[in-house]
């Protein structure tokens, strides 16, 4: 089997996903067991809400796009530890706040911003701001700033159940460290297979095809999330 078909089973079959689904299925990401159990359940849950924290970001397609996309040419430990550490750092902070501090925002716009996030590392890493615009974003800057929506982003979910008081402050806790605990296990199947395919020529051969394939992801997400925005 070729290297491009082994690519295959990271970034194609989420865009087949994606492309399969409904918008109403993917628009707030929250399957029905995790909805039934945050609604008949008050007080603090830390297993269950760290869980729940995990599970969301395994299967949370967008952001694990955008988190390939950030990792796709990093060679070195420290500048993987600085990125991931910057886009953690800006989803803990809009996710707790905009939770605690009732902060609304509609998920369909916050949405297609995570889907415009995954467009634009894609873009970044085809070169394309020095190409057509002479000049690159600051990365770091721009993974700590898309890390703040893809928090909002998270918030929206908890936001859309009203949890109660009683408890909120550490299941939200318990649900962050979940999706750290949720990141940290999708970082490392990502990991190992970029790195295992950095090994093999087809590497730089197949580069651009994958940012690019990266990019039509992002703009699906995008469309996606705006056409329901405004079928809701």
């Amino acid at each position: 089997m070729s290297v491009k078909c082994k690519l295959s089973y990271l970034l194609y079959p989420l865009m087949l996903l994606m492309a399969l689904a409904s918008i109403e299925a993917f628009a707030h990401g929250v399957d029905s067991s995790t909805r039934n159990f945050l609604e008949t359940h008050s007080g603090v849950q830390i297993i269950p809400f760290m869980y729940i924290g995990a599970k969301h970001m395994v299967t949370g397609y967008d952001h694990l796009l955008f988190l390939v996309g950030v990792l796709f040419f990093l060679h070195r430990s420290r500048d993987v530890l600085l990125y991931v550490s910057m886009f953690t750092i800006g989803h803990s902070v809009t996710l707790m706040t905009g939770v605690l501090a009732n902060i609304e925002v509609n998920a369909y716009l916050i949405d297609a911003i995570i889907g415009l996030s995954v467009v634009y590392k894609g873009f970044d890493n085809l070169g394309g701001f020095k190409h057509f615009f002479g000049k690159q974003p600051n990365p770091k800057v721009a993974v700590l700033i898309f890390g703040l929506f893809h928090g909002f982003g998270l918030a929206t979910k908890i936001q859309e159940f009203q949890l109660p008081g009683d408890g909120l402050v550490a299941n939200l806790l318990a649900f962050n460290v979940g999706v750290e605990l949720g990141q940290f296990m999708a970082l490392l199947f990502i990991l190992l297979t970029i790195n295992y395919w950095r090994k093999h020529e087809s590497f730089n051969r197949f580069a651009k095809t994958t940012n690019t394939a990266l990019m039509s992801a992002g703009f699906m997400l995008v469309g996606m999330q705006l056409t329901g925005y405004f079928i809701n």
